[in-house]
């Protein structure tokens, strides 16, 4: 089974008790919550639309940060993840690169 790849904005709404003005709202103030518009308005959100929803909400309604607060929360938070991606890449590049060196030290090749 195909996983879904976008999401409407009252399905968001709804995964996490919110009003869709909010989520609207939540776009106007937090620059990297950007779904994607449709030819006729409509917003298609994308898992990593819902991953930052998921820590608006968990900032603004669980732990009462501000706005501004929950910005700079998520400033870090996306450095963070930037940074861990980095090194992800980082570390796939070192192993493709020894595993070609295993294949060229093999007797058998």
């Amino acid at each position: 089974m195909a996983t879904k790849r976008y999401w409407t904005i009252s399905e968001v709404a709804g995964k996490f008790g919110v009003n869709q003005s909010l989520l609207r709202y939540w776009e106007k103030e937090f620059p990297a919550l950007d779904p994607k518009k449709q030819g006729s308005g409509k917003r298609a959100y994308t898992v990593r639309d819902i991953e930052i929803v998921a820590v608006l909400h968990d900032l603004l309604k669980e732990k009462g940060y501000t706005i501004d607060g929950a910005k700079r929360q998520l400033r870090q938070a996306l450095q963070e993840r930037q940074r861990m991606e980095e090194l992800k890449n980082r570390l796939e590049h070192a192993r493709e690169e020894l595993l070609s060196m295993a294949k060229d030290l093999d007797p058998k090749n």
